[in-house]
């Protein structure tokens, strides 16, 4: 059983930034890629960016240049740093990692809860 504790979401006006976090807690062996999902209303949920031990972060070009992704390995933990936010970044963000758990073979996909963000114009 793997946890994903996501926060630091909230309201913030254009231009304004956010950092959220996500924790890894469980019967965790080791963590490949951990990251950022978001989905606003009506739309699908999309890659906001990635990040895999030994190679450099995959991010949307929506975000680049605005959006910094991060881990802390020795915490199980992934951040994102979010900068000159816009209207349009307003969504529920998911952390995800991909997790190999104590007692299996395979790496599982883990998601979080989601936290809210919303930019106001």
């Amino acid at each position: 059983q793997v946890q994903l504790v996501e926060s630091g979401g909230g309201l913030v006006q254009a231009g304004g930034s956010l950092r959220l976090s996500c924790a890894a807690s469980g019967s965790i062996v080791s963590i490949n890629t951990m990251g950022w999902y978001r989905q606003a209303p009506g739309y699908e949920r999309e890659l906001v960016a990635t990040i895999t031990p030994g190679r450099i972060p995959n991010t949307a070009n929506s975000v680049k240049g605005r959006f910094t992704i991060s881990r802390d390995g020795a915490k199980n933990t992934v951040y994102l740093q979010m900068n000159m936010l816009k209207p349009e970044d307003t969504a529920v963000y998911y952390c995800y990692a991909n997790v190999l758990i104590t007692g299996e073979r395979r790496q599982s996909d883990c998601w979080g809860q989601g936290t809210q963000v919303a930019v106001s114009s």
